[in-house]
């Protein structure tokens, strides 16, 4: 087993502010998670510390979360570690309102010639060919018409 990489050793005040929080009605489950993470890989007291793998099991997540957290707080402190910070993987719409008012209008005018109705490939084919969208997949059409509750079959 590697040497653990980031190591906690919380002050006295650091431990009591846990235990403080942990103790309080109503918290994020992902804050008390963490506080307990970080009081059961604290290196400073006179308790011995426990393995990834046995806090992992005792809480039931994975040994990858423990690490993240304790590399939070030796490298931002305990408020970062408490609370992480959101992720933003947030991709821009491939469709605006005028791209889905043209997807919504091409299913209802029925389906092109020769087919009995449209499928999500056909009308991502549309989009490009009418230079709606550089590029679409047919799963981006799909879950569009599902929001707006439209079926194209």
């Amino acid at each position: 087993m590697p040497a653990k990489k980031y190591r906690v050793k919380l002050t006295e005040a650091e431990r009591q502010e846990l235990k403080e929080l942990l103790n309080k009605g109503r918290i994020a489950a992902r804050k008390q998670t963490h506080a307990r993470i970080l009081l059961q890989c604290d290196e400073s007291g006179a308790i011995p510390v426990k393995t990834d793998q046995a806090i992992a099991a005792s809480l039931n997540i994975s040994t990858r979360s423990i690490e993240r957290v304790r590399q939070s707080f030796v490298e931002e402190g305990l408020e970062s570690a408490l609370n992480p910070k959101v992720q933003k993987h947030h991709l821009p719409k491939k469709l605006d309102c005028a791209a889905e008012a043209f997807l919504v209008a091409t299913v209802c005018m029925g389906a092109p010639e020769g087919r009995a109705e449209w499928t999500m490939q056909l009308l991502a084919d549309k989009l490009v060919e009418c230079k709606i969208v550089d590029s679409i997949s047919d799963e981006t059409v799909r879950t569009t018409l599902k929001k707006m509750h439209l079926n194209p079959g």
